[in-house]
Parts: C-alpha cells; structure tokens; sequence
C-alpha cells in the first residue's frame, strides 16, 4: 500500500500529519503537483512534478497508483476514479469516500457548479481549520491502522 498526495491545493498541516504518518507507518508517501515542493528527507517521502494544465496530477495519480492505496485529495472527481479503481481515497478535512458517499458528493458537486454557475450561489467551502486537521489525522490514522499489513 503506499499514499499518494494531490498536493497542489493540499493544505501545509495536511502535508506536515501525512509526512510524520509516513515515518512512523514506513509506508511510502508520494505528492504529486504541478509547482516544486518541499518534503523532508525520507525513504517514504517523495515528490513528482508534473507539468501544468488541467488535472495533469490527477491522471498522473490515477495513472499510478494501484487497488489498496490511499489517495489524499479534495477532488471529488478523483476521488471518484480512485475508488472505481479499487483504491482509497480521504479528503483532507478528514472524509474517507465510499462508493456510496462519493456518488452522493459528486452529484452534490455538480448541482453547487450549476448553481455558482447561474450566480445563485456566491463562494465556496468554509475554510480549513483545526477541527478538520484533527477529523484528517484521526481517520488517516484508522486507516493506517486497519490496512499496513493488507
């Protein structure tokens, strides 16, 4: 099992929790992005660049990645394929999809996109706090726990 990270709009304390888990897991962590990225020295930590333009990381991800590993992203898209492919996926503030919730929160998506769309709707998520940092540790965590040896 390894993690793979979409980590252009992954929030700094997501990365910080993700790079202590994969030490003391020794499970190897990879962020994927389209700008350079600092990662500390490990042999569970690795970064690759990919060019920029629309969901490059994300196929590079899907590409990559196999049944069994964990994807950290906020993409519900991605989260979606992930899953359809036999894979994990957990969104930073701390939700581990399922093939039932990713559907809901895909159709969920798409009906918000029309909304903004048609300027009934102004903004977006709430903003990252500490509460959704502490929901992310604990169910990476759960899951690490539940999976390092499957």
């Amino acid at each position: 099992m390894q993690i793979w990270v979409d980590a252009d709009a992954c929030p700094q304390v997501i990365k910080g929790i993700l790079f202590r888990a994969a030490e003391r897991a020794q499970v190897l962590t990879t962020l994927v992005a389209n700008a350079p990225l600092r990662t500390p020295p490990s042999q569970f930590i690795k970064s690759v660049r990919v060019a920029k333009g629309f969901d490059v990381a994300d196929h590079r991800i899907v590409k990559e990645m196999r049944p069994g590993d964990l994807v950290i992203t906020a993409d519900i898209p991605l989260a979606a394929e992930v899953i359809a492919r036999g894979a994990h996926a957990l969104d930073p503030r701390g939700e581990l999809y399922s093939e039932d919730n990713v559907r809901e929160r895909l159709a969920m998506r798409n009906l918000m996109q029309e909304l903004r769309g048609a300027g009934a709707i102004l903004g977006g998520p709430a903003p990252f706090d500490q509460t959704d940092s502490h929901l992310f540790a604990n169910q990476l965590d759960r899951f690490l726990t539940r999976n390092r040896h499957a």
